[in-house]
């Protein structure tokens, strides 16, 4: 089943039903993706407008990104079902891996529109930043489960040292973007 062409109700419904999949992987990329999908709308709020007119080169390549990100987010929702009924471990781990590296490159279009976006979606830049951290959380959950399963401890080593590096920037960028959304919106 394509859940990228059903509805959002479908895809809650069996998300909450008795079924092996949809399951945290899933909707943890669906996550993502509407993060990526706020970027997205923040940047086109902001493109055409005079303030914002020195910006304009940069915010259209952020929106190149963030679309392309959302597009290759969405995908994942499907992957992961997908995977996970295939019973591979190693496919079902490297599904989630893409999303962790994901999370990050879409978090990371986060803190230039903080000055460059939208002002008046200020808020939507905030909220982006903290589901994309909650996405990578997920995602790394996924991940060392199906490597604990795996018990490879070079790969595992490996993986996790990249893991700890996505870790590290995510939860910066969210604690910067949190903390400058959160001047602009108190003074």
């Amino acid at each position: 089943m394509k859940y990228k062409t059903q509805s959002l109700k479908k895809y809650l419904d069996d998300l909450s039903a008795k079924l092996a999949a949809p399951g945290g992987g899933s909707a943890a990329a669906l996550n993502a993706a509407m993060a990526a999908s706020l970027i997205s709308m923040v940047v086109n709020f902001t493109l055409g407008k005079e303030k914002y007119a020195l910006y304009q080169a940069e915010l259209k390549a952020i929106l190149a990104k963030s679309e392309r990100l959302r597009n290759d987010l969405l995908d994942l929702v499907d992957l992961d079902v997908l995977v996970y009924q295939s019973k591979d471990l190693r496919k079902s781990m490297d599904v989630p891996f893409m999303l962790a590296r994901l999370t990050l490159q879409a978090a990371q279009l986060c803190l230039p529109l903080i000055k460059k976006g939208n002002v008046n979606l200020i808020s939507d830049v905030g909220t982006a930043a903290v589901m994309l951290e909650s996405s990578f959380v997920s995602a790394r959950f996924n991940v060392e489960i199906n490597l604990k399963a795996l018990q490879n401890k070079v790969l595992s080593q490996k993986i996790n040292k990249e893991l700890n590096q996505i870790n590290k920037e995510i939860v910066r960028i969210r604690k910067d973007t949190e903390v400058a959304v959160g001047k602009i919106i108190r003074g």
